[in-house]
């Protein structure tokens, strides 16, 4: 047979070898570890590159599934649960935050009956990033046995004032999405993990996914360890304080289960047509063409024409690359710790998701 049209567990060979490529590629390039999980015509395969310890120099098993921080892409699943809410009617996403969260949103230049909902989500709030000032660090946080309140976040982004009028323009703000989560709460009445968990993660079974609770600092399961350079020195930062992140970037998940979370996102499981619609219809995020940003979750057109549609996470430790096309391919791609140079993500995602020859 055609190498070009082999298959490993029905991802073809060649898919397979170009993206363990580019895996090992990352790895040359200073990752400590590297994991792509590739979904294809109903199949999946997980390979790895690099050690999930750099003391004990073990290397990164395809099995079983390890576990990563998936840092933003958790505004995807926040998003799905808002969502959720609109679709039940507990919730318009262009009313004013206001509404639902009176007084929360007043400072310099920002006022909660100026920003909706929407713009919250499409990060076009002009709110300031709380994650932008140097008292925030889920790292030190966890090293010092500090925790975070949702509203301790928002009042440290609401010391500086507004980037710009609400709806004017995109800039992107974690902020955004704590103040999301705080609505779900509000609105439900009940912890933003537990909507999570009944609205999405247990509907999906997704076995490996999870939001850590505030104080659990380490990784639950099988895990590589993550590593960022500190002061000079390349660090063991896997503990965090999840309670920094919460709603805009906490979760931790598997290939196979972030593979199956956008597959059905995008198949309308999770969010209804209408919500669906919504959510996928984005804005221009700045000087990338044709990159956009929706309701939490993002697109852009591959250079072989497929689109992609999905969301990168970054926190201390971990890189993570997740997403999927209209046809069903969809990929996940981990690296725990920064290379010496920028990821040329575009050439990995067209090498994982566009169309093989046949």
């Amino acid at each position: 047979m055609d190498l070009r049209i082999k298959t490993t567990d029905g991802v073809k060979e060649t898919r397979v070898r170009a993206v363990q490529a580019d895996i090992d590629r990352m790895v040359g390039l200073g990752a400590a570890g590297a994991i792509a999980t590739i979904t294809e015509d109903g199949a999946t395969v997980t390979l790895t590159s690099g050690v999930a310890d750099r003391d004990s120099k073990t290397k990164i098993p395809t099995a079983p599934q390890q576990r990563v921080r998936a840092g933003s892409i958790t505004k995807t699943f926040t998003s799905v649960v808002l969502l959720q809410l609109v679709s039940e009617g507990k919730v318009s996403l262009d009313e004013p935050v206001e509404t639902y969260l009176p007084g929360l949103l007043r400072g310099d230049g920002i006022d909660g009956h100026a920003i909706t909902v929407r713009q919250l989500m499409r990060h076009q709030s002009g709110l300031p990033d709380f994650a932008a000032n140097p008292e925030v660090n889920e790292y030190l946080a966890g090293v010092e046995k500090r925790t975070a309140t949702p509203a301790e976040e928002v009042a440290i982004a609401l010391r500086r004032p507004a980037d710009f009028a609400p709806g004017s323009r995109y800039a992107y703000s974690n902020t955004n999405y704590i103040v999301v989560g705080m609505l779900i709460e509000r609105v439900t009445g009940k912890p933003f993990g537990d909507e999570l968990q009944r609205r999405v993660i247990t509907p999906l079974g997704l076995q490996d996914t999870y939001l850590p609770a505030t104080g659990e600092l380490d990784i639950r399961g099988p895990h590589p360890e993550g590593y960022a350079t500190i002061a000079g020195t390349v660090t063991d930062v896997s503990r965090v304080e999840p309670s920094v992140p919460w709603a805009a970037g906490s979760i931790v998940s598997t290939g196979v289960d972030l593979n199956r979370f956008y597959a059905a996102v995008v198949a309308g499981q999770v969010v209804k047509a209408r919500e669906l619609e919504q959510m996928l219809a984005g804005v221009p995020t700045g000087p990338d063409p044709g990159l956009t940003y929706g309701l939490g979750i993002g697109s852009t057109t591959l250079p072989c024409g497929a689109e992609y549609i999905g969301h990168t996470g970054g926190i201390y430790g971990f890189f993570t690359i997740s997403g999927v096309t209209r046809d069903k391919r969809a990929v996940t791609l981990t690296f725990t710790k920064e290379t010496t140079e920028k990821p040329d993500v575009s050439g990995m995602l067209s090498h994982a998701l566009c169309p093989q020859p046949t």
